[in-house]
Parts: C-alpha cells; sequence; structure tokens
C-alpha cells in the first residue's frame, strides 16, 4: 500500500510527503494563499501531462532518438456550464529527425500513461477520520 502523508504548515499551505519526498501545494493570492506553490489541481493536471512526456521520453531513449528539442504541451479545454474540464489534448512536438514509422507507435507509448488509466478506471474513494 502506498500512503501519502498531509501536513499543514500555515496559511493555505498543504504539502505532501511521498517516499520522503516533499510536495509544497498552495492557492493562489487571489485565492487567498501565498501563490508559493502550485495548487493542488494544478499538479493534478501536470501529472497527467508529465506521464505521457516520460513514456514518450522513454521511448524515444530506448531507440536513440535524440529528444533535446522535443517539447509536449497539454491544452485544457474548460466547460463553464459544469465548471469541469471536458478535454485534454496532449501535442508532442516530435524531434528534429524522429523517424516518421515511429509516429503512430510514441502515440500508442503515451497512451498507456499510468496516471491517464486511473482517470479512466478510476478507484473507489473513501473519506473518514480517525
Amino acid at each position: 500500500m502506498k500512503e501519502i502523508r498531509v501536513c499543514f504548515p500555515g496559511g493555505l499551505r498543504v504539502d505532501a510527503e511521498v517516499d520522503g519526498r516533499l510536495i509544497p501545494t498552495d492557492q493562489a493570492v487571489e485565492e487567498g494563499g501565498g501563490g508559493t506553490a502550485p495548487e493542488p489541481f494544478y499538479l493534478f493536471l501536470a501529472s497527467i501531462a508529465t506521464c505521457a512526456g516520460i513514456y514518450a521520453l522513454r521511448f524515444c531513449q530506448r531507440r536513440g532518438i535524440d529528444t533535446r528539442d522535443m517539447t509536449l504541451t497539454m491544452a485544457c479545454e474548460y466547460d463553464e456550464d459544469i465548471r469541469l474540464y471536458r478535454k485534454m489534448t496532449i501535442d508532442l512536438k516530435l524531434p528534429h529527425g524522429f523517424p516518421e514509422k515511429y509516429r503512430g507507435a510514441i502515440i500508442k507509448s503515451m497512451d498507456l500513461c499510468a496516471v491517464k488509466k486511473h482517470i479512466l478506471n478510476p478507484p473507489q474513494f473513501e473519506i473518514k477520520t480517525s
């Protein structure tokens, strides 16, 4: 079982400790926070993009493809009516000289992202106090 410990160091900061590493969060200044760290939801969005990114990076590394000019962006389309993001488009800018024969394969590789898989197959949540 993986355990994440959360502490409340002051203001609107809520920090998590995972495997001995601290992940700080804060709220934006306009929301009453200090703006010292990303908001928790932005970490969630970033986890999707960086997960796809690590799959793309490893795909290239395993094939000896130079990734110096490779970039990835994720555009998030927000629906004001339901106040949720409806669509996330991940766009990988392939590095110069990327072999055309691998274009479909790298997309399939990024599609294996564990974060995305958990969104598509959500875990059960239990919230309690002790």
